[in-house]
């Protein structure tokens, strides 16, 4: 199963949150690989003619590939305890699915039309995050669930 990001904003190659997703991902690379489970791609996008949620959801679902199952972040969506959110992962796998995409928005967050039309709605609590954070956030909980179901010690609670 391959796993991609897709977000709003870019992130300065040089910055703190670069290197924290980058270091996860990579960790979540190594261990994943156990399960068959693989970093794809992270896409950035970026409307420069400010068109709104509207114009970032076109940019977003053209980043996500076909057939992929599409998870969006949203304040509204879910709160999962990391075991439960690895055992998601892992079923996502056992169905035979190819692709999640996990889609986050910008400081407007996401337009109703693409969380309408997400198969799964994800939160990190009733909190909002800065986009930049939550990129890292997600990295480190795709890594901590590759953990759980590899068995590796990184996860203790």
């Amino acid at each position: 199963m391959r796993v991609h990001l897709c977000a709003v904003g870019r992130l300065n190659r040089r910055s703190e949150e670069r290197a924290l997703l980058d270091d996860y991902v990579s960790r979540f690379g190594q261990t994943g690989r156990t399960l068959g489970w693989r970093f794809g791609t992270e896409v950035e996008v970026e409307d420069r003619k400010n068109g709104g949620t509207a114009a970032e959801a076109a940019l977003l679902r053209a980043a996500i590939p076909d057939r992929s199952l599409t998870v969006c972040l949203d304040e509204r969506g879910r709160v999962l305890s990391s075991p439960d959110f690895s055992e998601m992962m892992r079923t996502w796998a056992d169905q035979g699915r190819s692709d999640v995409t996990f889609v986050i928005g910008g400081a407007d967050g996401l337009d109703q039309s693409l969380r309408g039309q997400a198969d799964f709605l994800l939160s990190f609590g009733k909190m909002v995050w800065p986009h930049k954070l939550v990129r890292v956030m997600m990295a480190e909980q795709l890594y901590r669930a590759a953990s759980i179901i590899a068995g590796t010690p990184y996860h203790r609670g």
